[in-house]
């Protein structure tokens, strides 16, 4: 067992350091150029937008763009279509009662033991009284949900965002949500035991499900977004940013920030 651990591990590191490498190679062939010193407001423009790899997220953005018109949005579409409202709920609180543990791991990591507690107990009602989290029993009880990752965690430590980055498939991100993303997916305690017994297709699975669910919750956000947007590139890169800053203050989000389009949406979902 114990070589069977560390040949896993290895195969993990292996992964990483090659997406990274990978990754590496095309930043450093795709970073824009700062404005000159003639040129102030445009090197504050350059700042707050923190995308010095503007021109290869781009690239990747339309590549994204294709990818959700020609077979993501019309899978979500379909969806919603054959799928019944009741089936589709029990789907998604399944997959979400699942996230459970990486969130309690995240609360316990960020010193927040009452909402840590919170989300053993929802695993444990959903797990149990819920079918496995089919139905969300522990909501229904008063046990609210809430969600953490470790890009949320590492922010909290107070690790720098890094720069804006644009993931083919997975959409908007960061250099500190990539690397929480990497360790979310790899060694969140579901995806290790789904790892050790061998179902890789059931963690990768789990991440294709949740983009298709995200997809289908948010049709009429994101196409109506695509269409009012005069950039829907900036668009997406700001209202990401506004958002992860909700995530990682638990719902407390600065409203002073004016420069968001999403600014009434979040009102009105929040």
């Amino acid at each position: 067992m114990l070589k069977r651990a560390n040949k896993t591990i290895k195969n993990n590191a292996s992964s990483i350091f090659l997406m990274m490498l990978a990754f590496s190679v095309l930043s450093l062939s795709s970073c824009a150029k700062r404005p000159p010193d003639s040129a102030p407001d445009a090197q504050l423009a350059y700042d707050e937008a923190n995308d010095p790899l503007e021109p290869m997220n781009r690239s990747i953005f339309a590549f994204n763009t294709l990818f959700d018109d020609v077979i993501l949005a019309p899978t979500a579409r379909l969806y919603r279509m054959w799928g019944p409202p009741d089936v589709r709920d029990g789907i998604s609180n399944f997959v979400s009662n699942w996230r459970e543990p990486v969130t309690f791991v995240n609360d316990t990591l960020q010193a927040e033991p009452k909402r840590a507690g919170t989300s053993v107990s929802r695993f444990m009602i959903n797990s149990t009284f819920g079918l496995l989290g089919v139905f969300d029993t522990a909501t229904k009880w008063g046990i609210d949900h809430h969600s953490e990752d470790f890009g949320e965690t590492f922010a909290v430590w107070g690790i720098p965002e890094g720069p804006f980055i644009m993931l083919p498939f997975l959409g908007p991100s960061n250099g500190r949500d990539l690397s929480g993303f990497v360790v979310d997916f790899f060694f969140d305690p579901v995806s290790l035991w789904l790892n050790h017994k061998n179902w890789t297709y059931v963690r990768y699975g789990r991440l294709a499900l949740r983009g298709l669910i995200y997809r289908e919750e948010n049709l009429e956000t994101l196409d109506d977004l695509s269409k009012s947007s005069t950039d829907f590139y900036a668009t997406i890169r700001s209202s990401y940013r506004q958002l992860r800053l909700y995530d990682i203050n638990n719902g407390d989000l600065d409203t002073s920030e004016e420069d968001d389009l999403f600014d009434e949406e979040f009102d009105d979902e929040f």
